[in-house]
């Protein structure tokens, strides 16, 4: 059994701090065999969300459809001024488009949540912020969620990260995440 776990997360610039933290816990769900979809860097760059207006880009009806879809999502945002950079939060607000699903927005998914920002301060308000976002969407946060202090914490050009801890942290979301969408998938099987 395949389940997808959707990765949303990063800044305008690619390859951004926290795009990489985000490919390091994708990593941590393709360990267990999920099929993983990424939106980060410019595919962030959408219009401003507006429930009234029906049209929407290429980029956003494939990231709602994938997220309609998905068994599991990992979000990551940068910390800025200590919440949710208003990229991330404009991505997020297209989750409104799954309001009339079966499963509307993002119920009975486990997501996993990272933020990153320069000192701990708006790390940690912006992972409670984050954690708040899924609870308000109807996801179930995963049991660890990660708070990265970029003064501290570095990824390379590689993915490798500096910090083993925070590696193995990033992993254990991404793997708590599919462990969650393969025991939902296996008891809607038996169901």
């Amino acid at each position: 059994m395949t389940v997808t776990v959707v990765g949303i997360g990063g800044s305008i610039r690619s390859d951004s701090q926290s795009e990489r933290a985000l490919r390091v816990a994708l990593a941590g769900a393709r360990e267990l065999g999920a099929e993983t979809i990424q939106y980060s860097g410019p595919e962030l760059v959408l219009p401003f969300y507006d429930p009234s207006v029906p049209d929407r880009t290429d980029i956003a009806l494939r990231m709602v459809e994938d997220l309609r879809r998905a068994d599991g999502v990992i979000l990551v945002s940068p910390g800025y001024h200590g919440t949710v950079s208003g990229l991330v939060k404009n991505a997020l607000d297209y989750i409104e488009d799954l309001r009339d699903d079966d499963r509307p927005y993002l119920d009975g998914r486990a997501v996993g949540t990272i933020t990153a920002a320069y000192g701990w301060q708006a790390a940690v308000n912006t992972l409670a912020a984050v954690r708040s976002i899924v609870h308000a969407l109807r996801g179930w946060p995963t049991p660890l969620g990660a708070a990265i202090n970029s003064a501290q914490v570095k990824f390379d050009g590689d993915g490798s990260c500096s910090d083993a801890d925070v590696d193995r942290n990033l992993r254990v979301i991404g793997r708590q995440v599919a462990e969650f969408a393969l025991r939902q998938a296996s008891h809607l099987d038996v169901n």
